[in-house]
């Protein structure tokens, strides 16, 4: 698993050290986080009692040399008209947040690390196996 994409439900924890999590991202070459899990953690952080000691431990985990932030592009967008239109034709949507993370982890032939078992009904996407 040289490449991956980690989620926010993954990066929650990873924060509160869970080892499955802290394995994979020890051995990753690189570990992307999109811009849309950048997102999601900024805006609990928002909502939540803790943030600027959240924005504080996300800033540390965002200057390792194996971590990249990826934005969004043309390329992703087609991954993700993909991605939606067959969850539709299949009748199992997901969140479209997800639906971007998807996008990118397939964008980028990576692993996408979550908890999250909706993932599981993206056609093509690789999980990471705890």
């Amino acid at each position: 698993m040289s490449r991956l994409l980690i989620d926010s439900c993954a990066y929650a924890r990873f924060v509160s050290g869970d080892r499955a999590v802290l394995a994979a991202l020890s051995v990753a070459q690189t570990v992307f986080l999109s811009v849309f899990v950048l997102g999601e953690l900024k805006a609990g952080f928002r909502s939540g009692s803790h943030e600027m000691q959240n924005k504080k431990i996300l800033a540390a985990f965002m200057a390792k040399p194996s971590v990249e932030l990826l934005s969004a592009g043309e390329d992703t967008a087609d991954f993700y008209a993909r991605i939606w239109s067959a969850l539709r034709k299949a009748g199992r949507p997901i969140p479209t947040n997800d639906v971007w993370i998807a996008a990118q982890a397939m964008e980028t032939g990576s692993v996408l690390v979550t908890y999250d078992s909706h993932f599981a009904q993206v056609p093509g996407l690789r999980i990471w196996e705890r």
